[in-house]
């Protein structure tokens, strides 16, 4: 019994901890993106000024030696290039800190308009690099596959952030575990798919790490149930993505998972298109 009591108060603690760095996070991406806007905005400020010089120095190439010429227009193309970059690296962290904006101070249960596939891809990759900084020698193949043309759909996009974001932590974990004993014959991978099809979208994950024993298959769902050691898991992520999916969003959270072979989730939710 003091043992339970011991587990459960380092499981909130755990959870105090998260919240508080889940405050922390979204003010350091305010932060962060007042400089980044003036990035991107000074790039393309650039960018044209680079354009009106270009225009200059062809209204003037004659008047400029051939070598000359060829190093001013290979010079200009390095620079367009250089501030492609700029601008397209600047507006993929912009897009990340609104991610993370959106989960930490999104209004609580609005439903608004959301490609479901971009925030998929969105926290997949959250997740990936958020294993990277905590696990050395962490990699993984990951393979994607997003059906084109996929409508706008009304969720709570918060909610569903954070449902992907918990399986794709613990398939990441999972196959991160199994490589610590596997060795160097096993490849650690996790394939995403976002379909629809009938009405129906369906957001799967699938591991090839460790698979579920029986009693974790049964006990999966139960508030402050988890594998991780003690500090690295509160057993409540898999409580709130069933919460998420099936009473928010009235879909299905259903899994496939073998010991040994891995675990495939799959979130499936009713199309309501905006």
């Amino acid at each position: 019994m003091e043992k339970q009591i011991d587990t459960l108060q380092q499981q909130l603690k755990q959870q105090e901890k998260l919240a508080s760095l889940g405050l922390l996070s979204a003010g350091i991406a305010h932060e962060i993106q007042n400089p980044l806007n003036f990035v991107i905005n000074f790039s393309k400020m650039s960018d044209k000024l680079l354009k009106d010089l270009t225009e200059i120095i062809e209204d003037n190439e004659e008047s400029l030696p051939a070598d000359d010429r060829k190093e001013v227009e290979d010079i200009v193309a390095d620079l367009k290039e250089n501030m492609e970059k700029i601008i397209g690296h600047g507006e993929r962290a912009i897009s990340i800190i609104q991610g993370i904006l959106l989960v930490s101070r999104g209004k609580e249960n609005e439903f608004i308009p959301s490609d479901i596939a971009h925030i998929v891809k969105e926290y997949v990759w959250l997740s990936y690099h958020a294993m990277r900084a905590n696990y050395k020698n962490f990699n993984i193949t990951i393979h994607e596959e997003y059906q084109e043309g996929l409508p706008k759909m009304m969720v709570v996009p918060q909610d569903i952030s954070r449902a992907v974001l918990n399986l794709m932590n613990n398939a990441c974990y999972t196959v991160w575990k199994k490589s610590q004993e596997a060795g160097e014959s096993y490849t650690p991978a996790i394939s995403v798919k976002v379909t629809a099809a009938d009405g129906q979208l369906t957001v799967s994950i699938a591991d090839n790490g460790e698979g579920m024993t029986e009693e974790v298959k049964q006990r999966l769902y139960e508030n402050f149930f988890t594998t991780k050691p003690a500090g690295q898991g509160t057993g409540l992520g898999m409580s709130m993505v069933k919460d998420i999916v099936e009473n928010k969003h009235n879909g299905t959270l259903t899994f496939e998972s073998q010991e040994g072979q891995g675990t495939t989730f799959y979130i499936t939710i009713p199309i309501h298109k905006a």
